[in-house]
């Protein structure tokens, strides 16, 4: 029987090691990625079944490749990894699209059976994240980042460059766009979200899940 084709995304090699072990007799994995940028380009060439990353990943983190896998009709499946039962990020990882979000540290115990779900149409949380009162506060997380400010694709990836630490000049290399137009995303986002310092605007990133964190 053919294996399921699984692409690995993580910025730590030896993080790609155990993964490679904790699934290659199960499944055929046909690449890896070490940041979420490369990752989507990957994904979208080979078009693998499932997709396993790290929620915390460079230039672009697992869960916004998430959703521009999502956004460019990739059809696969994806179980995210990271390191803490974070409410928020395992929202805004089920609303881009994840079919799974699983702790790190349970990984070799719940990892080949959240792809598996995953395949069968199913959603797969680690059960730290599946207690009552973590499910319900994951509730109320949701009702409240629906009802809060969508940023854009590119407001989400500007801002995730930012809490990086990187300049304008070098956002806007790595975006293809100017310094000026960086700085224009950077300005609109604090007066939408009614913030005064780029510091207010880092905080932010990570708190709703769009930078750092876990």
């Amino acid at each position: 029987m053919k294996k399921p084709r699984v692409i690995l995304a993580d910025d730590h090699k030896i993080v790609l090691e155990g993964l490679r072990g904790l699934l290659c007799n199960e499944f055929e994995l046909i690449g890896e990625a070490a940041n979420g940028q490369e990752l989507v380009e990957l994904v979208l060439r080979l078009s693998p079944d499932v997709v396993v990353a790290d929620v915390s990943m460079p230039l672009l983190n697992g869960i916004e490749a998430a959703r521009k896998l999502r956004e460019a009709g990739s059809t696969a499946k994806v179980v995210m990894l990271t390191m803490h039962p974070d409410v928020v990020y395992a929202t805004r990882a089920l609303e881009a699209g994840a079919s799974g979000y699983v702790l790190k540290h349970s990984a070799s115990d719940e990892l080949v059976e959240a792809v598996q779900t995953a395949l069968r149409g199913g959603t797969y949380l680690s059960p730290q994240v599946r207690n009552p009162a973590v499910m319900e506060l994951l509730d109320e997380t949701r009702r409240r980042v629906k009802g809060a400010i969508e940023l854009t694709g590119r407001q989400r990836e500007v801002l995730q460059l930012l809490a990086e630490g990187k300049s304008a000049k070098e956002i806007g290399g790595l975006l293809g766009i100017s310094a000026r137009t960086v700085e224009t995303h950077k300005y609109r986002m604090m007066d939408d979200l009614g913030l005064k310092t780029s510091a207010e605007l880092v905080q932010y990133a990570i708190r709703m899940g769009v930078a750092g964190g876990p």
